[in-house]
């Protein structure tokens, strides 16, 4: 007995407690409201200073007088966005679709939280209409003369102007640091010499929000900046470099709406379905692989079988109407219902050798019009009897 209980307690003490399930801590982290920028008695709405005798709608700016608008060019703006703190979550935030605030890219924007639109930096699943911009402002056919204004909704432009710039050693740099806070940077080039910047954005959206954040701000001195929509760019290197981005974009998006198995056996990652698609390209034929225009062709003619399945009944249809056959009553009859298949290692049915061999398809000459006479000769109507 002594014994059994010494081995009852061997085998007790051998076994492994299972582990204590980890409990994690679930840190919560409540978004933050939007906070104002400035107070509400800072907004006034003064017309701008009348430099002119018309003033124009268009520009928002006074016109027939001084060209060089000082007064309004080279003001510092009032206000500046500042995302670390100024953003947060608003009542836009519940309602899909919401465009971005104006006034908080401005920085001055008073509301807070109780605004009614989106007080943040867009993102790539931003997407709007290509007639407006992120602010829900209307596009234009084309750009205004000095490039400023909404923009064009003919074109899709991701790029800013940036002049006056104060030119240092580190203007690079400093362009760089500024910019960069409005959103993913693709391309940036500085012309020293000049004191001029382009700025490429990776989303046409951020663009539109920087060229509204950073305008008649400074960087690091007391300049004023000219932000501007950048023109087309007429090097052939940066259009293909556009057009193949372009591309990029339709491949990404059918990518996307075609189903992940079909999408790996087109681009090859699949090994069962490169096995596959390696035997039926052959068709017989040792050593043949046929291309991708060949093997995906449809269409009656298509030399893959899989390609030409439910166009043989259309294809044989279309030879007998070629053929003339009519019924009775004047009509082109109805074609019988087609029950043959395709015999082994033939491209075409023995109903449709039987309607190429029989087809006698004979076009009557056309009569050409009679040569009008007459003073009238040009002249003509749409009536028959004038």
């Amino acid at each position: 007995m002594a014994e059994e209980n010494d081995q009852a307690l061997v085998a007790q003490s051998s076994e492994v407690a299972a582990p204590a399930p980890k409990k994690v801590k679930k840190i919560i982290r409540k978004k933050r409201p939007a906070r104002p920028q400035v107070d509400s008695s800072f907004i006034t709405s003064e017309p701008p200073p009348q430099t002119g005798n018309i003033f124009n709608i268009w520009y928002n700016k006074w016109s027939g007088g001084d060209r060089d608008d000082k007064a309004s060019s080279q003001t510092a703006a009032k206000g500046r966005c500042i995302v670390a703190k100024d953003s947060g979550y608003t009542k836009a935030d519940k309602i899909p679709g919401s465009y971005f605030c104006l006034f908080f890219a401005r920085g001055i924007c008073p509301k807070g939280q109780d605004c009614e639109y989106l007080h943040r930096l867009p993102g790539i699943h931003d997407m709007f209409n290509p007639n407006i911009d992120c602010f829900g402002r209307d596009k234009h056919s084309d750009y205004r003369d000095d490039m400023g204004g909404v923009g064009s909704f003919m074109r899709q432009n991701r790029t800013i102007y940036v002049g006056r710039i104060h030119v240092t050693d580190d203007i690079e740099e400093v362009v760089a640091r500024h910019f960069a806070e409005w959103g993913q940077v693709e391309r940036i080039r500085v012309l020293n010499t000049r004191g001029v910047a382009f700025i490429t954005y990776s989303n046409e959206a951020n663009a539109q929000f920087a060229k509204e954040a950073m305008a008649h701000q400074s960087l690091d001195h007391s300049e004023i900046l000219n932000v501007r929509w950048a023109t087309a760019d007429p090097n052939p290197m940066a259009q293909a470099r556009e057009a193949r981005r372009v591309e990029e974009q339709a491949a990404e998006a059918i990518r996307r709406a075609l189903p992940e198995a079909f999408i790996a056996e087109i681009e090859g990652r699949d090994p069962e379905a490169r096995k596959r698609r390696k035997i039926e390209s052959s068709f017989g034929l040792d050593g043949y692989e046929a291309p991708d225009d060949v093997y995906f062709a449809r269409g009656s003619q298509a030399v893959n079988p899989v390609g030409r399945a439910g166009y043989e009944l259309e294809h044989e249809q279309r030879l007998m109407n070629q053929n003339g056959e009519v019924d009775g009553n004047g009509d082109r009859g109805a074609l019988p219902a087609i029950e043959e298949r395709k015999e082994d290692g033939g491209i075409f049915s023995s109903s449709t050798l039987a309607v190429l061999k029989t087809a006698n398809v004979s076009a009557a000459p056309k009569k050409a019009p009679a040569a009008s006479s007459g003073p009238l000769v040009a002249y003509d109507s749409d009536d028959d009897d004038e």
